[in-house]
């Protein structure tokens, strides 16, 4: 069934990875503006889903001051994004089962969008899809995506059986809807991937529409 307000959507800030571009850490740590990009991911994803976790290995505590419950991958071993995918379905079935649809989002991308949740509620419901996933400037950014709850056990298959890693491999099998953003006056899926990205984002802040 098509999603009809973010009552029912689980929201889930991935930073399970390693950060190896950055020299390894907690990327999402790095100061930007006046807070951090996992601040800044929070203020921009909490308004928009019923609940929200941040998905991160290793010692949970040091992501105290941030007010979120902390889920370890679902499966061991850094096996990337999907692997949060399929976290943060599992913690919805155990904990929030009135929701149907888990949100995902980097939180190494500090200026997405405030309404990608309603965007691709309505995008799914106007196509009749089974996931969405977020587009700008022609490109995908599958990590940005909504996805229903119930292939969680198809997804943990996907994971441990056949060892299937990229996201875009996986969501082949399902009808997608893109949803596409403008990129003016910036692009709001541009990442920190290395130390002189923060640079250039810290630079971009300028340009940040105000909302």
């Amino acid at each position: 069934m098509p999603p009809n307000s973010s009552s029912m959507v689980v929201g889930v800030l991935l930073a399970g990875g390693l950060s190896r571009r950055m020299g390894g850490g907690d990327k999402c740590l790095q100061l930007f503006g006046n807070t951090t990009l996992l601040g800044r991911a929070i203020d921009r994803a909490q308004p928009q889903v019923s609940d929200l976790i941040l998905n991160a290995n290793g010692e949970p505590h040091r992501f105290d001051n941030f007010g979120l419950q902390v889920v370890s991958d679902a499966i061991p071993g850094f096996a990337g994004p999907l692997a949060g995918v399929l976290t943060g379905m599992e913690w919805a079935l155990s904990y929030r089962p009135d929701a149907h649809w888990i949100a995902t989002f980097a939180t190494d991308a500090p200026f997405f969008p405030y309404n990608l949740v309603h965007q691709f509620i309505d995008n799914i419901h106007k196509t009749n899809s089974v996931l969405a996933r977020a587009t700008s400037g022609g490109r995908p950014h599958p990590v940005f995506g909504l996805w229903p709850v119930h292939l969680a056990k198809r997804l943990r298959q996907a994971l441990t059986i056949e060892s299937i890693r990229k996201i875009d491999v996986w969501t082949s099998r399902y009808r997608t809807c893109d949803v596409d953003f403008t990129t003016e006056p910036i692009d709001p899926f541009f990442n920190v991937n290395i130390s002189t990205d923060l640079e250039k984002g810290r630079a971009m802040l300028t340009k940040e529409p105000r909302t």
